[in-house]
């Protein structure tokens, strides 16, 4: 079955989930596009195929799925249209300006009962599903604790122009909810529930209500923590850029970008951690920290021990596949569900638990950095 799809905003995001429809070989045909600058709609038309509707209406009315990709504000008065018309619809990330919006989203589409997908994308970016299959194995020993870094340009500018990013009346806050809500996202996809988080936000750029800095202490039900930070900045060669270091008792990983990697891997063996122990324990050290080697000593007692692995690109791909992972674009998963009409994955329920996670972040920078316990 061809779905035919449907956008409502043809702006950046809509270009780009447009192009991954196409490269995916998605089974997928363009419909109508509407867009309040009827211009940049033509412009979509042109690029993708498909025709320049007039109205909202006559968008959902000539497409059996839809996107709606426009500023955050409008997400749930146009996810209620699609789902009242029983179309499945894939929404923009965040769902809404607030929790208060987002429920409404989520009430809406379980009520109506349509497919439903959000751009939560990097669940299915190849370095994160690696990372995930790592932190899946007890080899490594429990979660420590977790770096996590996430920056952008402002998002006002450049690639994005996206002037309403300054309008906290449609965009609700800053890099939180704009850019980091994919972070929460990931880090309870990765490593379970939060129990707990506490932040901190400023207003560098002097926008106010949009918070370009943010610094997020978080508390997992294993009792691992995590360390987020979040900045939009002025450093237009960094459009978007992410370092996640997990520290496991027997185990280091280090992802950075946000699809291809490189992910790399440091872990020593219980044994050898049996072994380093008892060198110590028989006196073997010269100095605070200096273990007396001889020839044959494995590297890592010298400190030469480097990488067990790094992955990127390609070979990432490749070893994911080796190992059964089933990869996928993520549009071309929502056309799949839509096709077979079976529920698509990340869904509205999904996006809200994350902005549960923002909602109490935004409450604990309100309270000077109060913790706030979350709720599961």
């Amino acid at each position: 079955m061809t779905v035919t799809v449907g956008f409502l905003g043809a702006g950046f995001i809509a270009e780009s989930h447009a192009t991954m429809l196409e490269v995916s070989g998605a089974d997928a045909a363009f419909g109508p596009v509407f867009d309040p600058d009827s211009s940049r709609a033509a412009s979509f038309a042109l690029r993708h195929g498909g025709a320049v509707a007039a109205t909202e209406s006559e968008v959902i009315d000539g497409s059996d799925a839809v996107y709606v990709c426009t500023w955050t504000s409008e997400h749930p008065r146009l996810v209620e249209a699609v789902a009242r018309a029983g179309r499945a619809v894939f929404c923009e990330k965040p769902l809404g300006v607030d929790l208060e919006a987002a429920r409404l989203v989520a009430d809406t589409v379980a009520s109506a009962g349509v497919i439903n997908q959000v751009g939560l994308v990097l669940r299915d970016s190849p370095a994160f599903r690696y990372l995930r299959t790592l932190v899946d194995d007890p080899a490594d020993g429990e979660v420590l604790t977790v770096v996590f870094r996430d920056d952008q340009y402002l998002p006002v500018r450049g690639i994005y122009g996206s002037r309403w990013r300054a309008d906290p009346a449609r965009a609700g806050a800053g890099t939180l909810i704009e850019h980091s809500i994919h972070d929460l996202d990931l880090l309870e996809w990765l490593f379970g529930p939060v129990s707990a988080l506490s932040a901190r936000t400023s207003q560098r750029h002097g926008i106010e209500g949009i918070e370009d800095v943010a610094g997020v202490h978080l508390e997992f039900a294993s009792g691992a923590t995590a360390h987020l930070i979040s900045v939009w900045h002025d450093v237009l060669g960094r459009p978007s850029g992410r370092r996640l270091e997990v520290f496991r008792r027997r185990g280091w990983y280090a992802l950075e970008g946000d699809l291809a990697g490189p992910v790399r891997v440091q872990r020593t063996p219980e044994a050898d951690i049996d072994e380093a122990d008892a060198l110590l324990a028989g006196g073997q050290v010269a100095e605070p920290g200096e273990v007396i080697v001889d020839d044959g000593v494995p590297a890592w007692r010298r400190g030469e021990h480097t990488p067990d692995d790094v992955l990127a690109g390609r070979d990432l791909v490749r070893h994911l596949l080796e190992r059964g992972c089933r990869l996928r674009y993520p549009d071309a998963g929502f056309i799949e569900s839509v096709a077979a009409g079976r529920p698509a994955t990340p869904s509205v329920a999904d996006a809200l638990r994350a902005h549960v996670l923002v909602d109490a972040a935004y409450r604990s920078a309100t309270d000077a950095g109060a913790w706030v316990e979350v709720s599961s």
